[in-house]
């Protein structure tokens, strides 16, 4: 068996065409979505990140209002800045851009956002929400991963889950997701992490497999049954003297040889990747819909 590739860049794609329909049907009511950018540093990784969204958001016509700081900030100043953007009507969503700079308190900051602008599901508030299965916006990377096996023809519903990674960006949310009780999840659901014993006897029972550790190799193919779903999150730099940037994006699956196992897998990079800028923009959209008090999902 080789497994079929997951194309997570055509799959963004074509949501992001679907928000953009989505977006002049808003735009006809008067409604223009609005995403609120800081990014502090000069982070080549950010910067590029940053740049991206500027253009998906230029794509589907949401208004993006981008603030590009100096690291000399002060964090009076920052705070400030996401109290302007809490305060104003223009901005359905903040994204304060990861990592911040040393010196800065990461946690003081996205505590600061207005729960209903936190797009990308941060905030103590959502993901508390999200815990209890209440409507809260979920974190972009899992979401994505959702919507990836969703769009995939996945069914989720009594499959047993493995999810290799246990971080609050995407381990702990991903596993909340798929065990609640309602549409698209309704799985059984292991988390496992770095001091798992024996990893391979959990993956290897896995209808689905998720791995986001930020190790590569963590999944080989020994460790995954035939038929497998395999879901990779991570992106870790090998150097590699072929390359122009001397260096080569993997992901934590050794794909050659468990695509040989599996029945679906993610590449990286145009699998997951994709999904966590266009999952920003839905939020955002979400956001703006709630604001002006329309049904959302």
């Amino acid at each position: 068996m080789t497994a079929k590739i997951i194309d997570g860049k055509q799959i963004a794609a074509d949501m992001r065409a679907e928000l953009k329909q989505e977006v002049a049907g808003l735009k006809k009511q008067g409604i223009v979505p609005g995403l609120g950018v800081i990014l502090v540093g000069d982070d080549p990784a950010s910067q590029s990140y940053v740049t991206a969204k500027e253009r998906d958001c230029e794509e589907i016509g949401i208004y993006s209002d981008d603030n590009r700081l100096p690291d000399s900030i002060s964090r009076k100043e920052l705070m400030a800045l996401v109290e302007k953007m809490n305060d104003d009507p223009k901005i359905n969503g903040i994204l304060v851009q990861l990592p911040l700079p040393r010196g800065f308190d990461e946690s003081e900051v996205l505590f600061a956002i207005n729960p209903a602008k936190d797009v990308d599901g941060f905030h103590p508030v959502n993901v508390g929400r999200m815990v209890i299965g209440e409507k809260a916006f979920l974190p972009c990377t899992p979401h994505g991963v959702v919507k990836l096996l969703i769009r995939s023809g996945v069914t989720i519903e009594g499959a047993n889950v493995v999810v290799v990674g246990r971080s609050n960006l995407v381990g702990k949310p991903l596993a909340n997701m798929l065990v609640q009780k309602k549409p698209n999840a309704n799985a059984t659901v292991t988390i496992c992490h770095t001091r798992t014993k024996d990893l391979a006897a959990h993956t290897k029972r896995a209808d689905i497999i998720v791995a986001a550790a930020g190790r590569p190799n963590t999944v080989t193919a020994e460790m995954v049954k035939e038929g497998a779903v395999v879901i990779d999150v991570g992106v870790n730099r090998l150097e590699d003297a072929t390359k122009k940037k001397g260096y080569r994006l993997v992901g934590d699956v050794d794909f050659e040889a468990v695509k040989e196992k599996a029945s679906l897998i993610t590449p990286v990079p145009g699998g997951v990747g994709p999904m966590t800028r266009t999952m920003l923009l839905y939020n955002t959209i979400e956001s703006a819909k709630i604001a002006a008090g329309l049904e959302i999902e």
